[in-house]
């Protein structure tokens, strides 16, 4: 190996890296705020690129379909918790209409814009708009009701959670695989190095979301709401904060990062309806590295973990997932030694 090709695989390893460093964040979020081990965070990477890939062929995406079809149950619950509490009807109105406004509106904007070949930005705004929703709702749906469960029986649910939207992913998404177009198809040298214009949107998206995310935590008082959850749960609850609210806004911003993460890997692999869990794991493995509590050091494991990948890919293809995967154990015992197991609470 020689300059140039460790430079290229450098470059394809840190682009890696850094969609991966948005996962990492978006299940330390996650974690943080809800004790959720949130495995299903790469589906959404995958129905953010497909829902791109079949606006592209004209098509409505399925993904349309699965979200009415949750906010159709998030209404009905709500419903049920309304007769069943004898709220007043225009309180039980009011909540219906905050379920299923933003469902119904955009998925009657993405059928209406699904024929009509929209510049690839305006679908890219449609995907999110389709796809970010899904967070909370699937929140709502599967964990609301066991907030106070055991970080075991959360584990548990992600799981269920994970193997139900990959079938469901198969069932609207079909089997075949897509490859989105690039949203820059400008090419630049930097002596070997060959930078695609993706790339740097790659980077460049990825900067300005870590960015955002934490003056989001830092300067906004909903930031910090959320902070004094992930901290202390009972204690943000005595101060007047939801933690419903706090879990539903977590899983939200999780939705849209992975979403967000599908449109950016889309035109650099081809993606299948199962994609995204093979994405996420890797995503995971940079949270675990950070001990699902630190946001820095989820970015610099993304990055190491883009790294292994891609050198290992050099030296050993067959065997890149496995190299990837396996450095997770070293990282586990050393923190099972670091920090003692103690009894939940």
């Amino acid at each position: 190996m020689d300059f140039s090709i460790a430079g290229i695989l450098a470059l394809d390893g840190l682009t890696n890296g850094a969609v991966y460093a948005l996962l990492a964040l978006a299940t330390v979020l996650v974690f943080a705020v809800t004790r959720v081990i949130f495995i299903p965070q790469g589906e959404f990477v995958a129905f953010g690129a497909l829902t791109l890939a079949l606006f592209q062929t004209g098509k409505v995406p399925g993904t349309v379909w699965f979200l009415l079809a949750l906010a159709a149950l998030a209404a009905t619950g709500d419903l049920v918790h309304g007769v069943r509490h004898r709220l007043p009807p225009r309180r039980v109105a009011l909540q219906l209409l905050r379920t299923l406004a933003w469902p119904v509106l955009a998925s009657l904007l993405a059928i209406w814009a699904a024929p009509r070949g929209l510049p690839l930005g305006v679908q890219a705004l449609l995907t999110l708009a389709l796809v970010t929703p899904f967070g909370s709702l699937i929140y709502r749906l599967a964990y609301e009701s066991l907030a106070d469960a055991s970080v075991l029986v959360l584990l548990i649910v992600s799981v269920g959670v994970h193997f139900a939207l990959v079938g469901l992913g198969l069932l609207f998404f079909g089997a075949e695989g897509y490859r989105n177009p690039s949203f820059w198809d400008s090419r630049f040298s930097a002596g070997a190095l060959a930078i695609t214009g993706q790339t740097i949107i790659i980077f460049i998206a990825s900067f300005a979301l870590i960015v955002s995310l934490w003056l989001f935590f830092e300067r906004t008082l909903t930031g910090k709401a959320l902070r004094a959850t992930a901290v202390n749960r009972a204690g943000a609850r005595l101060m007047g904060i939801s933690s419903s609210g706090a879990g539903r806004l977590a899983f939200t911003m999780a939705a849209l990062i992975g979403a967000l993460s599908g449109l950016l890997i889309g035109p650099t692999t081809t993606i299948f309806y199962d994609s995204g869990f093979l994405i996420g794991l890797k995503g995971f493995v940079a949270a675990v590295v950070a001990g699902l509590a630190s946001y820095p050091l989820a970015l610099a494991g993304a990055l190491g973990v883009g790294l292994l990948e891609s050198f290992g890919s050099f030296w050993a293809s067959s065997f890149k997932e496995v190299i990837v995967f396996s450095s997770i154990l070293p990282i586990l015992l050393w923190r099972s030694l670091r920090d003692p197991h103690s009894e939940e609470h």
